[in-house]
């Protein structure tokens, strides 16, 4: 699977080349990799410190967080996983960043997985009074359907707990991902990924005309996050391609 776009997890210089490429915001990962401790990068105080002060240096927002160590050590099966979910609260508290994306690929997918999907309730019932407490609203990013995803939010009934939907994956699995957004509505998506697995923006298998007005028919307002698959050119240049597009496509 590829890496988050800008190949900076856990790095403050994302931001300035956010910044370079002309986007108001980054969604800064916990580190893809634990430190010696056993801990996540972010967890280290002088770490988010360092994203903090480049933001404000910068004027680019960080909208959110991101946990795609979870593809390595799925939530099903890791206490570690588990731990670092629920020590993970505190940091997002600290930051004020108010939506926290848990991933679900890899070794964390949960198609045809049950117990997978049973053992993952559970713990997200443990996350959901910490997270509503401290505000922030954890997303569940997979590459589950739309009645797999509502099956999960209503075992664990709580609006700290919603989906953090992106399109291109479900593109990729076959689903009306416009008729999943409406059906979601904006109450159970909390941030939403841009993606095209096929090509550059506009060029490829994802129709950002219907996203859009799926988006608009809920009231959706929150964030868009541009994840490129697809970067033939290098980042930077492809970036602002697909930046250029889709602010082109929600303007109208």
């Amino acid at each position: 699977r590829f890496r988050w776009t800008l190949r900076l997890a856990a790095n403050p210089d994302s931001l300035d080349l956010a910044k370079r490429i002309g986007l108001e915001g980054v969604q800064v990962d916990y580190g893809t990799e634990p430190t010696a401790d056993g801990k996540l990068p972010l967890f280290d105080e002088t770490l988010q410190d360092k994203h903090l002060q480049r933001s404000a240096n910068t004027g680019i927002a960080i909208p959110s967080l991101a946990m795609g160590v979870l593809n390595k050590h799925g939530l099903k099966n890791s206490e570690e996983a588990e731990r670092w979910m629920l020590d993970g609260v505190a940091v997002a508290k600290r930051m004020k960043v108010r939506v926290v994306l848990l991933a679900f690929f890899g070794n964390g997918d949960l198609r045809n997985d049950e117990a997978g999907t049973q053992a993952v309730i559970a713990k997200l019932k443990k996350l959901a009074p910490l997270a509503a407490e401290a505000d922030i609203v954890y997303g569940v990013e997979s590459w589950l359907k739309v009645d797999s995803l509502e099956r999960i939010l209503d075992a664990v009934k709580s609006p700290a707990i919603q989906v953090y939907y992106d399109v291109g994956n479900m593109q990729k699995e076959g689903e009306d991902y416009a008729a999943a957004i409406r059906r979601l509505g904006k109450e159970r998506i909390c941030e939403v990924h841009a993606k095209d697995y096929a090509d550059l923006y506009g060029r490829g298998s994802t129709d950002f005309v219907k996203v859009r007005d799926a988006l608009r028919d809920i009231g959706y307002t929150g964030w868009i996050h541009l994840e490129g698959v697809k970067l033939p050119n290098g980042v930077e240049q492809d970036m602002r391609y697909d930046l250029k597009y889709l602010r082109e496509v929600f303007a109208a």
